[in-house]
């Protein structure tokens, strides 16, 4: 017990400079938690709206469909297989209809996805109950905020809408947008019109046809017989996944210069400690302390540098993180605008994993660049240290 003692009494007579290195430390430390923090519940929340809006359970797709090829669209509709026919009657899954298509509102013209859905289905978040409205003389449509705003469409108007049929007719009709629905998945929103998927295979001539199937969330996503693909929540979040990977090597700089920030200030004081302590440490080998019990007082005393710091980021890091975690932080922009899907706010997530990891490397670190400097010690002559002599 001596060591520790002797090592907190050096750190509070040091004053002013022990305190500037705690909190220099509690900043890296808050800084690395909030950082991280805003970053996973990002992609926590990005994850989250695309399954309940877009992926649900996982999908089977058309063997012809590639939602990144326009050219394969037409051609990427067929009838469904007996497993996923049965799925889909007994009301476990949901097929989709997917056309292309322009809309004409107010004489412009807008290139438009229209997909078919069962007005009546439960199998992903989207309030596609409007859809079964039948507004006199048009087809009833439901789109999102994003496209109301591209198009200048308000609830009740009206435009015409274009499709090519199975046939490779062109066919339009007046349309009415029965609904505008507040949705932060921007895949489902801009460029995207909603039809019923019962009216929108009439319209195309195209009877039981499906250009994928969206399971439901407690549903296993098996093989499909036919030709019929399943693809599960990491194919379908590939692009969230790819974008993290990205993002990782931006994320370890980051963190890499605040724990710099942080060792820096402490090996500094450690280097100046023992320049200035030389008379302290000769005497103490003197004394018969060993050279590796005195060179364990000065790692120590860097080392409490970190436990004073987490103390000091509980007293006032904790309550912003707190507030900030139950709170959000409200986004000025839409992340539709960068390609992100992104709420309104941003919810950060602070797992236990998170806050143990950063707490012990933080630590090691501190510690480490507190036992680098005091390894001179060792090469210290005590006569030479009671003297004032550097080593």
């Amino acid at each position: 017990m001596l060591i520790p003692k002797l090592a907190q009494r050096n750190l509070i007579g040091a004053g002013a400079r022990t305190w500037l290195n705690v909190v220099t430390t509690s900043l890296a430390l808050f800084m690395i938690v909030f950082a991280s923090g805003m970053y996973d519940g990002m992609i926590a929340y990005t994850k989250r709206v695309t399954v309940a809006t877009e992926i649900g359970g996982g999908q089977y797709w058309h063997p012809a469909y590639d939602p990144d090829d326009p050219f394969s669209i037409d051609d990427s509709h067929g009838l469904l297989p007996d497993e996923l026919r049965q799925i889909v009657r007994r009301g476990e899954a949901m097929p989709i209809l997917v056309v292309q298509g322009a809309a004409y509102p107010a004489g412009r013209v807008l290139p438009v996805m229209i997909r078919g859905i069962p007005p009546q289905q439960s199998i992903i978040d989207l309030p596609t109950q409007v859809l079964q409205a039948q507004p006199d003389g048009a087809l009833p449509v439901l789109m999102g905020q994003g496209m109301a705003r591209l198009s200048e469409l308000e609830k009740g108007d009206r435009f015409v809408l274009r499709w090519r049929d199975v046939h490779g007719s062109y066919d339009a009709r007046d349309a009415e947008v029965v609904g505008i629905m507040d949705v932060e998945n921007f895949k489902v929103d801009l460029g995207q019109v909603w039809l019923p998927l019962e009216l929108l295979r009439t319209m195309v001539d195209v009877p039981g046809h499906a250009t994928y199937v969206v399971i439901g969330a407690d549903e296993a996503l098996t093989a499909a017989s036919g030709e019929w693909v399943p693809r599960d929540h990491i194919f379908l979040l590939q692009d969230i996944l790819n974008a993290v990977k990205a993002d990782q090597p931006y994320v370890w700089t980051l963190y890499g210069l605040l724990l710099a920030l942080a060792a820096m200030g402490i090996f500094n004081s450690q280097v100046l400690s023992i320049f200035r302590r030389r008379r302290e440490i000769g005497t103490l080998m003197s004394l018969g302390m060993h050279r590796g019990r005195v060179v364990s007082l000065f790692t120590m005393e860097g080392a409490l540098h970190s436990v004073y710091a987490l103390l000091l980021t509980i007293i006032w890091g904790a309550p912003v993180l707190y507030l900030v975690a139950t709170r959000g932080i409200p986004i000025p922009y839409d992340g539709a605008d960068i390609g992100i899907v992104m709420g309104q706010r941003m919810w950060p997530v602070y797992s236990a994993g998170l806050l143990g990891g950063t707490v012990i490397l933080v630590a090691l670190i501190v510690t480490l660049v507190s036992y680098l400097p005091s390894r001179r010690i060792a090469k210290m002559n005590p006569t030479d240290a009671l003297r004032g002599r550097a080593a």
